[in-house]
């Protein structure tokens, strides 16, 4: 039995705003807060925090609230972010490389070991010191190295295919940008879908309602 089982997604989903709510008040030097004080700066309510929280056994102390400090590391253990993952990137353009260079995988609790491309211009070249391989490369890399993940930032079309390969290798969680949903057809995955588009329209929507008001 899992050691959370039962626990909502959306519950998980909110964990990692909390992490970054609690990070942020750290290096603000704030070690002690309140339910109904993070609430207000969460926009959520003491009620819900409350309740997310005891989902894992609480933290919070009768007229204390809570140790920023010790909740902050207990959420990032829920979390995983300890365990170190291992992570591989396929896809070496100008997206996968944002992401290279801009996301500290490491404090997201993985380790990205391999990135992958077919453009024979890019292989070779090393990104934070990590050289990229040849996409034929992945299967005996797969083999030796075991990665958890793989973040895939390819053209649709060949996203299926990819995949169906990447798993029966034993990767079992993607982070997938393109437009091809892999758990449609693989139901004993785990996949984080990203829409950016998704995400500006809903923008574009909300902008023009302002503007209705």
């Amino acid at each position: 039995m899992a050691k959370y089982e039962g626990v909502s997604i959306s519950v998980i989903r909110r964990l990692p705003r909390y992490h970054r709510f609690l990070k942020d008040l750290l290096l603000r030097g704030i070690h002690r807060i309140s339910s109904r004080e993070l609430a207000d700066l969460m926009s959520l309510t003491a009620s819900q925090i409350r309740q997310d929280l005891n989902c894992f056994g609480g933290f919070g102390q009768q007229g204390y609230g809570y140790n920023v400090d010790a909740l902050y590391e207990e959420i990032g253990k829920i979390l995983g972010l300890d365990q170190g993952l291992k992570a591989i990137l396929l896809g070496a353009g100008n997206l996968g490389m944002a992401l290279v260079n801009y996301i500290n995988f490491e404090e997201k609790g993985f380790r990205l070991i391999g990135i992958f491309e077919a453009n024979e211009q890019l292989i070779g070249q090393t990104v934070r010191g990590i050289p990229i391989k040849a996409s034929s490369q992945i299967e005996g890399f797969c083999r030796e190295q075991h990665p958890d993940i793989a973040i895939l930032c390819l053209p649709r079309e060949v996203v299926e295919a990819e995949g169906d390969r990447l798993i029966s290798y034993g990767i079992r969680g993607f982070w997938n940008f393109s437009h091809y949903d892999l758990s449609i057809k693989h139901k004993d995955i785990v996949v984080q879908n990203v829409h950016l588009g998704d995400s500006l329209m809903t923008l574009c929507y909300q902008v023009n309602e302002l503007g209705r008001d």
